[in-house]
């Protein structure tokens, strides 16, 4: 039995040895479905594979891709009358024990929401942003997985909302430019692409990752490099990228405002990508 918020009730299946819950100890992975299909699954796939390792996490021999894309679509098609869902897979240390785990057994709970277009579309109106600097991120490996540890994020996003902002700018110890909030960044000077490098501590996105090689394949010269806050204010244009959003552009950071001439022709390269396969 569990009291909560002063009502003795059973603990459910889903709470109980519940490690994610308790301490953070899962990783998690956010998927598009478009026309009940899981964009960029195989990229998903192993990235969850990956971060599960990373922490030590026992990986089923049941844990296929097949398995998992089966059991994703199921409860997308249960939940969306549109063909398009945003799907969570949340994999958790099931397992009793405090700090130490008694076992690195997983469990997984996979939840979704419907979403109403198929094609990315660009934001439109003001989108304000500007630094975060109560909290840095760490530049290691964890910091490039989906962990349930995402309490700067949050924090950052109430900073956000308290100031009339629509996203933060997050930095590593170092003060260099790491992410969004809730997505990767990218830079626009002179027609050059520019993202902060992996040991950077931002996270490995899949829409990152795919928007890269989209860039690549269409000539733009692409730079994984450091990027500092006065990189910031020289560039043309910024935009972030997560896969439930595509792209979006930011038309002001600080008292600088920018453009989106590169950031429409992105994103009309990224659908064509996305309908072609």
């Amino acid at each position: 039995m569990i009291n909560f918020n002063g009502k003795i009730l059973h603990e459910s299946d889903q709470l109980s040895n519940n490690r994610g819950f308790l301490y953070g100890d899962a990783v998690f992975e956010t998927l598009k479905v478009v026309n009940n299909k899981i964009l960029f699954w195989e990229d998903h796939y192993f990235r969850l594979m990956s971060s599960m390792r990373i922490i030590r996490l026992d990986i089923p021999k049941i844990y296929t891709p097949e398995f998992l894309k089966e059991n994703i679509i199921k409860i997308h098609q249960k939940n969306s009358s549109t063909e398009n869902s945003r799907v969570r897979i949340t994999v958790f240390r099931s397992s009793s024990g405090k700090y130490r785990p008694e076992s690195n057994n997983s469990s997984f709970i996979i939840s979704s929401e419907e979403v109403r277009e198929s094609n990315y579309i660009l934001n439109i109106g003001d989108y304000k942003v500007d630094l975060f600097k109560d909290f840095y991120l760490d530049n290691q490996l964890i910091s490039s997985i989906k962990s349930n540890n995402k309490i700067i994020n949050v924090v950052a996003s109430i900073f956000s909302n308290e100031n009339g902002l629509e996203n933060c700018i997050l930095l590593n110890k170092d003060k260099m430019v790491v992410e969004f909030i809730n997505s990767n960044i990218f830079t626009v000077n002179q027609g050059k692409i520019y993202t902060p490098k992996l040991s950077s501590g931002c996270l490995n996105g899949v829409m990152r990752k795919n928007l890269i090689n989209i860039l690549k394949l269409n000539s733009f010269e692409v730079f994984e490099e450091d990027v500092s806050t006065f990189d910031l204010t020289k560039s043309d244009e910024i935009f972030g990228t997560n896969i439930i959003q595509g792209l979006f552009s930011i038309t002001n950071y600080r008292n600088k405002c920018y453009s989106n001439s590169i950031s429409i022709k992105i994103l009309k390269l990224l659908n064509n990508h996305i309908n072609l396969n």
